[in-house]
């Protein structure tokens, strides 16, 4: 007698916490899942970003550990952790943290993390950890 039962997939919560102590640079967002053509991507930050748009996108911006202030043009939103701030495509903005901040980011696949705009700051894309 045969079982044609399939074999049980195992499934693995992804950890914040795990996957932030696996590096320790800053300014390299790491890619942690991807829903759709919708990249997670976990990164730590310290000090001041270049100003920058995403022209054809969104950019969500979750705190997980610290404090950010995103700067736009006309003004600027300060986030704790358990907060988070969606900024509209096309608006001009700069992250700043005084001290480092852990963030999760929510974007489409290959949006490069400075924009159009190309820096010491700009990152490799799709680097997964």
């Amino acid at each position: 007698m045969s079982n044609n039962q399939p074999t049980p997939q195992t499934y693995r919560a992804i950890n914040f916490a795990e996957k932030l102590a696996l590096f320790d640079d800053q300014w390299q967002p790491r890619v942690i899942a991807e829903m759709n053509d919708y990249q997670f991507k976990i990164v730590r930050i310290e000090g001041d970003f270049v100003w920058h748009e995403h022209a054809d996108t969104d950019e969500t911006f979750i705190v997980l550990d610290g404090q950010l202030r995103i700067d736009m043009r006309d003004g600027f939103v300060m986030l704790s952790a358990g907060e988070m701030f969606v900024v509209p495509k096309g608006t001009e903005h700069k992250p700043f943290a005084e001290r480092e901040v852990k963030l999760l980011l929510i974007e489409p696949r290959g949006v490069k993390n400075t924009g159009e705009e190309t820096s010491e700051r700009t990152a490799a894309n799709d680097v997964w950890i």
